[in-house]
């Protein structure tokens, strides 16, 4: 038995682990910020200077995803084609500048038009930095890989909302703009630096990293290309074609689509839920401790998503791994509405918040359990358009039922509604025999003969 190739691979993931995630997961804190902040800028100043209703401000936050839905597929056809490397930096630097648009909106048709077009801009970096991150590790590796760089994701909020409320309380300090407009400049400049250097940082394969050993790149190497002939002789009615009819793929999207719908919807919609608490219990709170309170449930959050993946990483992902997080989330979005404190609405939040990421890495090691090459590439970014159509709905949809209802109550009863639905139906899937449940990394050979399932 070759002694040394355990060594090779646990040194080859180390380096992947350190060299790409952290980077890939700037690139996505810095995504997921600045598409996220018209929710700090909308209660801070910007609906009443374009005088916003709930309705149209849930509008132009969830207009952004009929762009990005448009172009999601195809443009992570053109990553799979092109490359990672140029693909993702393009997309920043194009996301960048429109971002930068947004300090000089002058009302509501031009900011229906930024956010669109935002999203034009936006579309296939997520699926695109799945994809590529999931080329760069086999697939016993993958969870703990995706859950070091989904972590990205609720840091954003835990450093992002004091940082943009920092930002806003710079009313009239920079250039003479309102707060909320040079929160969108501090959140637009560094989208533009970090895409120019991804273009020079990134490596499309690990055959082109110069930071790899040779033995290294020998066996990342072999090991994936292994797993893909595998992965492609027990699928082959699977390609670009017959993804977009495969069963499994659309249902994998209304899981994920539930899961969204959630995340936006508190994403969107918490600052706000925030600054009611003022009508409701008389509480003052400035920018900045908005920015610290709307912060609180994604530490938790972020602490949830890496035990709860290291558990799945240790045991091979199991149903419960993703339906478990979605009933807990389901049940617990509407007891929000029933608490008699901000403290405890905020504890309550904080349990959905932990619910969704402790799911979403581990959602994203099964279309690759079936899925390879462009088809991957394709029935990712399927998965995330459809997902995403919820950060549409959820924006529009909450907003409009504000408006109609004069609360919050029924909107967090729908989000409770969609996510009970993931959860129904990751069991379903499990249950029909259509994804696998995985065996853990320590059951495996120590030769690391690839990935291994049991139905």
């Amino acid at each position: 038995m070759d002694t040394t190739q355990p060594v090779v691979e646990k040194s080859a993931i180390r380096k992947v682990a350190i060299r790409l995630v952290p980077f890939v997961a700037l690139m996505f804190f810095i995504n997921y910020l600045d598409r996220t902040a018209i929710s700090f800028a909308g209660p801070n100043g910007m609906n009443t200077d374009l005088a916003l209703s709930a309705a149209q401000f849930g509008f132009a936050s969830g207009v952004f995803f009929i762009g990005y839905i448009l172009l999601e597929v195809p443009s992570n056809l053109a990553l799979h084609k092109f490359g990672a490397r140029r693909w993702l930096a393009r997309i920043m630097v194009s996301w960048g500048i429109v971002s930068l648009l947004f300090t000089w909106v002058g009302g509501v048709e031009q900011l229906y038009i930024l956010r669109f077009i935002l999203g034009v801009a936006e579309a296939g970096f997520f699926p695109g930095a799945i994809l590529f991150l999931s080329l760069w590790v086999p697939s016993r590796h993958r969870s703990k890989i995706l859950a070091l760089f989904y972590l990205a994701q609720p840091l954003t909020t835990v450093i992002g909302a004091p940082l943009a409320g920092l930002l806003i309380q710079q009313h009239g300090v920079f250039f003479g703009l309102e707060g909320w407009r040079f929160m969108f400049f501090g959140v637009a400049i560094p989208a533009i630096l970090i895409g120019i250097i991804a273009w020079f940082y990134l490596a499309d394969s690990p055959a082109k990293a110069k930071w790899l050993t040779a033995e290294e790149k020998t066996w990342l190497t072999g090991a994936l290309e292994k797993e893909k002939k595998e992965t492609a002789a027990s699928n082959k009615h699977v390609s670009v074609r017959t993804v977009f009819g495969n069963g499994r793929v659309w249902m994998l999207s209304a899981i994920y689509f539930g899961f969204i719908y959630g995340l936006y919807a508190l994403g969107f919609f918490l600052p706000t839920i925030i600054a009611g608490f003022e009508g409701l219990y008389g509480t003052k709170f400035d920018v900045f401790q908005k920015g610290l309170i709307t912060a609180i449930p994604y530490l938790p959050a972020a602490f949830a998503l890496y035990f709860w993946s290291k558990d799945a990483t240790k045991r091979g992902v199991k149903t419960w791994h993703i339906a478990v997080p979605a009933l807990t989330g389901a049940l617990s979005i509407p007891l929000a509405l029933f608490a008699g404190s901000p403290a405890a609405t905020i504890a309550v939040i904080t349990i959905t918040a932990m619910s969704i990421f402790a799911a979403l890495p581990n959602f994203w090691t099964v279309p690759t359990q079936f899925l390879t090459g462009a088809a991957a590439a394709a029935g990712i970014a399927l998965i995330n358009t459809v997902g995403n159509l919820a950060g549409f709905s959820a924006g529009y949809i909450t907003g409009w039922l504000k408006d109609l209802t004069g609360s919050y109550t029924v909107p967090m009863f729908v989000v409770g509604g969609f996510m009970l639905l993931s959860s129904i139906l990751m069991v379903v899937l499990s249950r029909s025999g259509k994804v696998s449940e995985g065996i853990p990394a320590e059951a495996l050979d120590p030769a690391g003969a690839g990935h291994h399932a049991e139905p």
